[in-house]
């Protein structure tokens, strides 16, 4: 992963809710071609960071058992304001269900009191061995990865 879209998880109900926020910093490389003379985090970005509190939420509640959370499908997406250097985005995903394979969520970005992003996802989640059984070692290293980012996203 090149960008990591939340600097911390703020609040978690396992397998129901989770809180995490992210500050938007001119540091960030994208901002300089995103657009340079009204630097703002890209949309993408901002829809990324509510599949990543997603993604963490499905990591915590099914104990870290898949190797592989990723979006299956985002609908309903409404871009409300921007997100520009110097402010901070709080994202916060409430599940609609967490199953084996599959999950769904509706999520929010604010700032402040204003709405910014919404959406509703659905991830996948499964490890690399059951495609393949070779790459099994793969799996474990990167859910071992995985839990150290956690410890340093989460101090519950």
């Amino acid at each position: 992963m090149k960008f990591v879209l939340i600097d911390k998880i703020t609040e978690l109900e396992s397998g129901r809710h989770l809180k995490a926020v992210k500050s938007v910093s001119l540091a960030e490389e994208y901002l300089a071609d995103h657009f340079p003379a009204f630097p703002v985090l890209p949309g993408v970005l901002l829809l990324e960071g509510l599949i990543e509190s997603a993604s963490w939420l499905v990591r915590e509640y099914q104990n870290f058992s898949n190797s592989m959370v990723l979006l299956e499908s985002v609908t309903n997406v409404k871009y409300k304001s921007f997100a520009a250097p110097g402010m901070q985005i709080q994202y916060a995903v409430t599940a609609s269900a967490i199953e084996d394979n599959t999950s769904s969520f509706r999520g929010i970005g604010t700032c402040g009191n204003e709405a910014i992003v919404e959406a509703k996802l659905t991830l996948r989640h499964f490890n690399l061995a059951e495609e393949n059984p070779k790459l099994a070692h793969a799996d474990g290293t990167v859910v071992e990865n995985l839990k150290q980012r956690w410890k340093l996203l989460y101090n519950g």
